[in-house]
Order: C-alpha cells, then structure tokens, then sequence
C-alpha cells in the first residue's frame, strides 16, 4: 500500500486530501532541503515516512474536536493500518515543540496525560520542518519570527527548543518552495 493511497482511503473526501496530502509533501520538502543542505545524519527514508504520514489524524478529527487531538488520532489510525510504532510516532509527536504531561495538565489540553516530546532525530526533523508551512485557508509558510511568536505563547521553554532545531537542522529556503507553491510567507 502506497502512502498516497493510505491517505485517499483515510481522507474520504477530495479537498481534506488535497489539504493535507499536498501539506505532508510540502513538509518532506522542507526536510529533505535541509537534509540536503546541511548534510544532516538523518535516515532520510524514515523522515520521508514520517513527514507524508505526520498528519493523517486531521482526516478524522471530528468538528468539535481540539485540533490538538490530531496527533494522538493519527497515531491510533496508522497503528490500525499496520504501521510500525516508530512511524506512529511521527503523527503523536509532532505537534508544536512537543507536548509534556505538564503542559497537558497546565493548559488542561485534551490529549492523554504522557509526554508527546519527538525524541529522535527523524522525529525532531519532522516536527520542526512542520513548523514552517500551515493548512490555513489559503496555505501558507511561515517565517522563523512567525513561528517564535507561535511558539512563546505556549512558553519560552518551546521557543528555546525550536531555536535549538534551528541551530541543528538549519533555516529552509521558504522563497523558493513559496514561488514554486504560490503561498506565502507570513
């Protein structure tokens, strides 16, 4: 089974795929631009799984739903499909900087009470290549500052952990995948 047809069947509806498809794609090319660029000692077969498949859990979220909840979801989805635990961990744990039990508890987050923290450095890829592009309405990407502000509002201590992948991994080139995208930079 192909990862674009997980994501067809998971989808059932043309536009959600579209969405988040082309999103899961736009993160493999942040990844392997910073792979390439900075030479990054990563398993970048294992970043490519990841980042197409960190987001299938949007599919099912319910309308009512924290957003939030689409990692965890898409962790239980793709443990149903068959896929391995170190693929569902891409979905789990990519979202923000990492979610500790703390942050769960302080922001009273709907989320099971364990640490969501991605741990290797395929996991840490993902989650920051992530950062830099949005499925808003129109799509977008998003510049360092941008995601800093993002990121404070949850604590300096996510900050300090996106600034260290940004020491680790290296600034994406967003001009160019905005140009050849057509979205924007914010």
């Amino acid at each position: 089974m192909t990862i674009e047809y997980l994501h067809r069947r998971l989808a059932g509806d043309e536009d959600k795929f579209a969405l988040v498809f082309t999103h899961c794609q736009v993160v493999w090319a942040i990844a392997r631009q910073l792979i390439a660029r900075h030479h990054l000692q990563v398993d970048a077969d294992l970043v490519r799984t990841g980042a197409l498949l960190h987001d299938v859990g949007v599919y099912w979220l319910e309308l009512d739903e924290p957003y939030i909840r689409h990692g965890v979801i898409g962790a239980w989805m793709l443990r149903k499909s068959g896929s391995p635990e170190l693929i569902c961990r891409f979905a789990s744990r990519h979202i923000g900087a990492g979610i500790t039990k703390q942050d769960i508890e302080r922001e009273k987050l709907a989320l099971p009470l364990e640490d969501f923290m991605p741990e290797t450095a395929e996991e840490c890829l993902v989650a920051y290549a992530d950062k830099f592009h949005s499925k808003t309405d129109p799509p977008r990407f998003n510049s360092v500052a941008s995601i800093r502000k993002d990121l404070g509002k949850h604590g300096e201590d996510k900050v300090a952990r996106f600034d260290e992948w940004l020491q680790r991994f290296g600034e994406p080139d967003l001009k160019t995948l905005a140009e050849q995208l057509g979205h924007r930079i914010i």
